[in-house]
């Protein structure tokens, strides 16, 4: 089995992991506060990544601080949007909109370099945005306030992408992805301490949701997307990740019972082609182009002998 295959099974799994991390974020709202949940989720996440990987820690430097701590905050920020966006939206709804990072990332270094985005990235926008119309606009042509904040959630996502790209040219990018959930967690703590009432799960099922997002949503996922970076494209990253919002909607349908409409699917399905169609790049489209290039050569051949 290749590395790319192996790669491509790995970041499956992990989709279907973050797929599965608005359903647990529902089933820990019920029962604790926004920011102790960010907090438990990330905490557990360090402690266990911590743990694995302590070698790496012990070589930190100053430099690779205050970078985990940069992306930390942001990394804070996108969760806090999220997770107060998926206390009022439905979890598949969250799932569609937070997956909006991926055409967010090459408009923001658009707007860095100030050059107009490709075709493709203006073509994707133009479906998400229909995608979204139909997701998420009311029969009042306004936006559920849970919907605008998964949205807002996936922009900072993007900035976080960014900022990680950045700063992992100069640090251990496995350090700083373990340091980072360690100063979420921190941030989010406070903020809890704050702001609620902080406290642990008083029952299984809270539990379950909490070890779920700690361990296999933050842990396992951000550990895997690290080194999965390793041995392919951002590009090909991207479209594996529009798989993230399919199992959303699929555990939502089966753990909460949430109702997908006509209207629903195909606002997803728009959602989903719109980032597909902002993920082509000119190798791609040089791809195609052989291809359908040799299959005409080969149909002309076949008449001629013919």
């Amino acid at each position: 089995m290749s590395n790319q295959t192996k790669t491509n099974i790995m970041m499956v799994i992990v989709n279907i992991f973050w797929g599965s991390s608005y359903v647990f974020m529902k089933i820990g709202l019920m029962s604790l506060q926004t920011f102790n949940i960010i907090s438990l989720r990330f905490l557990i996440a360090f402690i266990i990544t911590g743990f694995l990987f302590y070698k790496r820690i012990m070589k930190v430097t100053k430099q690779a601080i205050i970078s985990s701590f940069i992306l930390g905050f942001a990394l804070f920020g996108v969760f806090t949007f999220i997770t107060f966006g998926v206390s009022m939206t439905s979890a598949s709804n969250s799932g569609f909109l937070v997956s909006l990072t991926v055409i967010f990332v090459p408009l923001i270094n658009c707007v860095l370099i100030k050059r107009l985005p490709p075709w493709t990235i203006r073509v994707g926008l133009v479906f998400t945005l229909t995608g979204i119309g139909l997701l998420t606009i009311e029969h009042s042509f306004s936006i559920n306030l849970g919907d605008l904040l998964c949205i807002i959630g996936a922009f900072c996502y993007a900035i976080h992408i960014i900022l990680t790209g950045k700063l992992t040219k100069q640090n251990d990018a496995l350090t700083l992805g373990i340091l980072q959930l360690g100063f979420a967690g921190l941030l989010a703590m406070i903020c809890s301490f704050v702001f609620e009432n902080p406290s642990l799960p008083s029952s299984l099922i809270p539990w379950i949701a909490i070890i779920g997002l700690g361990i296999f949503c933050s842990a396992v996922g951000f550990v895997c997307q690290s080194i999965a970076q390793k041995y392919t494209t951002s590009t090909h990253i991207g479209l594996i990740f529009a798989l993230e919002p399919i199992f959303a909607a699929l555990f939502a349908v089966l753990l909460f019972g949430e109702v997908f409409t006509f209207r629903d699917f195909i606002g997803c399905c728009i959602v989903i082609l719109g980032i597909l169609i902002s993920q082509i790049d000119k190798e791609s489209l040089s791809r195609i182009k052989l291809y359908l290039n040799n299959q005409y050569s080969r149909r002309n051949g076949e008449d001629n002998t013919k």
